[in-house]
Parts: structure tokens; C-alpha cells; sequence
């Protein structure tokens, strides 16, 4: 009798857990298709971004070159926009950056989530250049990001940092003001 009670137990707590597992899985999923669809929305962001944010003369030639720091879903999401866009008739390059060490020079670099903690770090290493320094971690766009992707009422937007753009020699069209939360 004991022993059909204890198996009786233990077989409601195997269910639960079976049925707590498989709600953890849903949902981590279901996280990582939302961030494959911000991404997707990013890279259209990003392009139009390539439109009305003026670069200086100098930057203006050559390919248009685009950089992420570290792994990020983001990279495959450039690669199949750069297959299709270009920047005026420039080709778009995306570049991959293990360590922040490895970056020179782009037109924009992406700093993921999961690197946050190294923008002051990139700011430094940026510098005055004109790069175009794009994140996406709520605060990051009062920190010194030009552009920081944040979600506002459910929905994707971007907060436009007028002095960090300055800064870096670039300057943003009247439409992307329009659009961007300015900080």
C-alpha cells in the first residue's frame, strides 16, 4: 500500500516535470524566434539607416563595411541582406569581430546584448572615427551608442544619440530624427 502511493507520487511529480520541461523549451524557442525576427527587422533598420546617416567625404568610397562584435544571430541576417542591397552602388561587406581588438575602421559597428558590458571599451577603440555605432541594450544610447535599439510598447524602436553622432563626424537626415527617439 505504502509502496503504491509513494509510485503514485512519484508518477504526478514525473508528469509535472515532464510538462514543466516542455513549457520551458516552448518558451526558450519561442525567445529565440522573437530575437530571430527583431534581427531580421534590425537588418531592415540598419539599411535605412545607410540612407540617412551622412558619412564625410572620405568614408564614401570603397565598400560599405558593417562589423558585429562577437556571435549574433545579426550576422546571418547582414549576410542575406548584403547578398541583396547595396549602399547607393557600393557592395555592403559584414565582418565578424572575435575580440574588439580586431577592429580598425567601418562604417558600423553592432555591439550585441551580450557585449554590453564592453562599450566603454568601444568607445574608446572608436574613438572620433566615423563609425556608426549601433547597440541594443535599454541605457546604452545615453551611454554614448549613436543608435540603440530598444523595444517600446511591445514594439521595435531606436533611440538617436545627436551628440555621440556628432562626435563621429556623422550626421542624421531630418526623416531619421522623425522616426527615432531622440536623445
Amino acid at each position: 500500500m505504502v509502496f503504491l502511493r509513494v509510485m503514485s507520487i512519484f508518477n504526478r511529480s514525473f508528469c509535472f516535470m515532464k510538462v514543466l520541461t516542455a513549457l520551458v523549451l516552448f518558451f526558450f524557442f519561442e525567445q529565440n524566434n522573437v530575437y530571430a525576427q527583431n534581427y531580421q527587422t534590425y537588418t531592415l533598420y540598419m539599411h535605412g539607416f545607410t540612407k540617412y546617416v551622412v558619412w564625410p567625404e572620405e568614408d564614401k568610397k570603397g565598400d560599405f563595411e558593417i562589423f558585429v562584435l562577437g556571435e549574433s544571430a545579426l550576422i546571418a541576417e547582414l549576410q542575406k541582406m548584403a547578398e541583396k542591397k547595396k549602399v547607393g552602388d557600393r557592395t555592403i561587406k559584414i565582418f565578424k569581430l572575435n575580440t574588439l581588438k580586431e577592429f580598425q575602421k567601418g562604417h558600423i559597428l553592432f555591439v550585441p546584448v551580450e557585449q554590453s558590458g564592453l562599450l566603454p571599451e568601444v568607445l574608446n577603440k572608436i574613438g572620433d572615427r566615423s563609425t556608426l555605432l549601433i547597440t541594443e541594450q535599454p541605457g546604452l544610447g545615453l551611454k554614448g551608442s549613436d543608435i540603440n535599439f530598444i523595444t517600446k510598447g511591445g514594439k521595435l524602436a531606436f533611440e538617436l544619440n545627436q551628440s555621440a553622432l556628432s562626435k563621429h563626424k556623422l550626421k542624421a537626415a531630418s526623416e531619421l530624427t522623425r522616426l527615432a527617439i531622440v536623445i
